[in-house]
């Protein structure tokens, strides 16, 4: 059964043709703006949820884990996401505030990873956040926290279907 699944794994294509391309020398020298210009290519190209990402964290023993959420926004070069400070991820960041984030749009080829520290952002700014959400019925919810990650590392990752892919970092 294993090799059988190994099989069908190696049958999956790989990139297509058609991918847009991307030259390094040509990018913004801000990330925040190369990273709107790739948001706002796949808004146009009708991709679900280009606002999802992976957010990985660790443990103080480096215990890994992941999961996925939204962006909630990039302000002054800091990428802001929420959650329950109860929650594993809310712990694990207590704990370790290192993380990363990973965006992966998969029609377009593309992937921008985040690397940094995280940050707890006020108990205002939270509140405003927790109520923004469309499911909120009014009430309060003192665990919620807006979190804001402000990068060590911001690497743009765009897919070629001859596999010479092409990699763009910015160190901070």
């Amino acid at each position: 059964m294993s090799e059988s699944f190994r099989q069908i794994l190696r049958a999956l294509p790989d990139f297509g043709d058609g991918l847009p391309r991307f030259d390094p020398a040509t990018a913004n020298a801000d990330p925040t703006v190369l990273f709107r210009e790739w948001f706002d290519d796949a808004l146009a190209e009708g991709l679900p949820q280009p606002h999802a990402f992976s957010l990985a964290t660790a443990t103080t023993d480096a215990a890994v884990s992941s999961r996925m959420l939204i962006l909630k926004d990039i302000d002054e070069g800091e990428w802001q996401f929420a959650s329950s400070r109860t929650s594993r991820k809310g712990r694990e960041l207590t704990a370790n505030p290192n993380a990363a984030m990973n965006f992966y749009w998969s029609a377009l080829g593309r992937q921008v990873r985040v690397c940094g520290v995280v940050r707890e952002l006020s108990a205002e700014a939270s509140a405003a956040d927790w109520d923004a959400r469309p499911a909120t019925d009014g009430s309060a919810n003192p665990s919620w926290q807006l979190y804001a990650l402000r990068p060590t590392e911001i690497e743009f990752w765009q897919a070629s279907s001859d596999r010479h892919h092409v990699r763009h970092r910015y160190d901070f």
